[in-house]
């Protein structure tokens, strides 16, 4: 059973600009694992969070770091989250995370479903 969804876009070429005109912008909203990763790949995860915020019903003391992609073997993104993430996901009855990513047209778009089984 789906116990929530959300949906996201992010303009990339916005979030460069707010990572250039922002200190500490990228530490504050990235992992140490997200980081680095090349522009197009940071608003794909950055849409991740937002989704992420929108499928727990976006309480107020979610923290960007607190959800992370990273990527499996295959290629495949996986979604991590821990600390109020977790805890909100745990009393919703969410066991299981839902990731989707892609990238058209300077836009990155992202789907987060979190599932009860």
């Amino acid at each position: 059973m789906i116990v929530g969804v959300g949906i996201d876009v992010c303009d990339v070429a916005r979030l460069g600009e707010r990572l250039e005109s922002t200190p500490g912008l990228r530490e504050r909203l990235f992992t140490e694992g997200e980081r680095d990763l090349p522009l197009t790949n940071l608003a794909g995860r950055f849409a991740v969070k937002e989704s992420v915020a929108k499928a727990l019903g976006s309480p107020g003391d979610l923290r960007w770091q607190e959800a992370e992609v990273v990527r499996l073997e295959s290629g495949q993104p996986e979604l991590v989250v821990t600390g109020s993430c977790a805890l909100r996901a745990e009393a919703l009855g969410g066991t299981h995370w839902h990731v989707s990513i892609s990238h058209d047209g300077g836009i990155a778009t992202a789907i987060v479903l979190l599932e009860a089984r």
